[in-house]
């Protein structure tokens, strides 16, 4: 069972032991790396491998691990900067550009598409990612919760895709796509492929998928002899590109936002009253004298 910070403390101070014996009472707070993902720090994953890494200080002590619980009154420092107050869950819908990488910084000191997102912009993670060559729709958000719960394959949202393909394709050969790839020893999950339309020496297809694997669709591709030239994300479950420019960000508005991830009901779920179960009285059956 996690510990609050000031347990921590105390437990060293006085060489108190924490078991099976211990108070089974939760501690106060929530686990730190669920206050950090809040805070749109990382994702909580990311969040425990930064502490992992001593990254991660609280109360003025670097921790190593995330089994601990903090309140508003314990003092979180990450890379040596105070971490605020968690706001309000927010999204955004974002058209990144080719030419960019979806990292906060480049080991090869490429242009991030953070580099590009408007000055009043808070910090925000990115769900998933776009390849340097792709382009089309990215979602951001300053919520490790939502961002990882919108990474996750069991989600199943959609993902669409428009693709160009140099060659002459015929539709019969996306079958294997459609029924599922196994390319080096990596099982990928079916795939809906359109032929859309022939243009000169490319074709256009619209593709979707509900996994996000590094690279999927030019894997794919180039499975079956194919060479991808050109790939836009239009979609990401219900979330349209619609009419967003290059460059441009667009908030999603908030009761939106909530509807459509499910996060009003996850409130309703966790902070509906528990009511103390009470015994059934037995009552007597109609038409029958209770005896005495």
């Amino acid at each position: 069972m996690p510990l609050t910070a000031s347990e921590t403390r105390l437990s060293q101070a006085r060489g108190m032991r924490y078991g099976p014996d211990m108070n089974k009472t939760p501690p106060p707070g929530d686990r730190i790396a669920k206050v950090l993902a809040r805070a749109g720090v990382a994702s909580r994953r990311e969040a425990e491998r930064m502490i992992e890494a001593g990254r991660v200080a609280v109360n003025g002590k670097t921790i190593d691990s995330p089994a601990l619980n903090v309140t508003a009154k314990d003092k979180i420092v990450v890379d040596g900067k105070p971490v605020s107050e968690p706001e309000p869950s927010r999204l955004w819908l974002y058209h990144k550009p080719a030419g960019l990488v979806t990292t906060t910084s480049d080991e090869k000191g490429r242009e991030t598409i953070f580099d590009r997102l408007p000055d009043d912009m808070p910090r925000v993670m990115s769900v998933g990612r776009l390849d340097l060559n792709s382009e089309g729709l990215l979602l951001l958000t300053n919520d490790g919760g939502i961002k990882r719960k919108l990474e996750l394959p069991s989600t199943g949202w959609l993902r669409k895709y428009r693709v160009r393909v140099n060659g002459r394709p015929k539709d019969e050969d996306f079958e294997p796509l459609r029924k599922g790839l196994v390319i080096e020893g990596e099982r990928f999950q079916t795939m809906t492929v359109s032929l859309d339309r022939q243009q000169g020496a490319n074709a256009w297809l619209t593709i979707g998928l509900r996994e996000g694997k590094n690279r999927e669709i030019r894997r794919a591709m180039e499975d079956i002899s194919l060479t991808v030239n050109r790939l836009l994300r239009v979609s990401y479950g219900p979330f349209q590109l619609g009419t967003l420019k290059q460059g441009e960000v667009e908030e999603v508005r908030r009761r939106v936002m909530r509807d459509q991830l499910g996060l009003d009901s996850e409130d309703k779920a966790d902070n509906a009253p528990k009511r103390p179960s009470r015994p059934q009285r037995k009552r007597p059956q109609i038409g029958k004298i209770p005896r005495k």
